[in-house]
């Protein structure tokens, strides 16, 4: 799935966990709380991409002549409402202690990166075209934001596989530490980032005449 930043999607899978001791919610619930969530704002995204205008996310150089920068602010300005439904959907949980770091990882929403965004869909509803939106401050600051983001994005990962091998987090737990990966299966969709950062809404060159 090619998303240009994904909704901070972690996807978990929900095993039949036996219920820990320590906190009011059990790690099943826990991961049937999330699992709820972000299947939601994935189902809400996707929609998002799969329509006429939404696909302006996802459009890349000469795809982006079938879209206007108009285009790209409304989706942006819905890209940000399924983001802020994630954001207090997740900060409304209390997540049991021995994921509570895990829990924080995952859902630390960049005020930076959507300070970029709305800037960005800002821009778009005054640009001309794409030429325009591309050459502008809030989309170099955008490209630069969302580079971050991704180098975020893989470090966190590799974090969360670090953990997952250790073991460390849950060692008062009675999983061996190879099954962290079979409780939690965890996408952050780092892939789905574009490849080139620095080339995001930039118009394909036109042929000379």
């Amino acid at each position: 799935m090619n998303l240009k930043r994904p909704v901070q999607f972690v996807l978990f899978t929900a095993l039949a966990l036996s219920a820990c001791g320590g906190g009011e919610m059990s790690l099943t619930e826990y991961v049937d709380r999330l699992n709820v969530i972000v299947e939601r704002a994935r189902q809400q995204y996707e929609g998002l991409t799969t329509s006429g205008q939404g696909g302006v996310l996802i459009a890349e150089g000469d795809q982006l002549a079938g879209f206007t920068p108009r285009d790209l602010q409304i989706a942006l300005q819905r890209v940000r409402e399924i983001e802020r439904e994630v954001e207090e959907a997740t900060a409304a949980i209390d997540p049991p202690e021995p994921v509570a770091e895990l829990h924080n990882l995952f859902f630390d929403f960049d005020d930076e990166f959507i300070t970029a965004q709305e800037a960005l869909a800002v821009r778009a509803g005054t640009a001309a075209d794409w030429n325009e939106l591309s050459a502008s401050p809030e989309t170099a600051a955008y490209r630069s934001a969302l580079a971050a983001d991704k180098q975020h994005c893989f470090d966190v990962q590799a974090e969360v596989n670090l953990i997952g091998e250790q073991g460390e987090t849950f060692a008062d737990t009675p999983w061996i530490p190879s099954a962290l990966q079979g409780i939690f299966e965890v996408g952050l969709g780092c892939d789905g980032y574009p490849e080139n950062p620095e080339d995001l809404y930039r118009p394909a060159p036109v042929s000379g005449s």
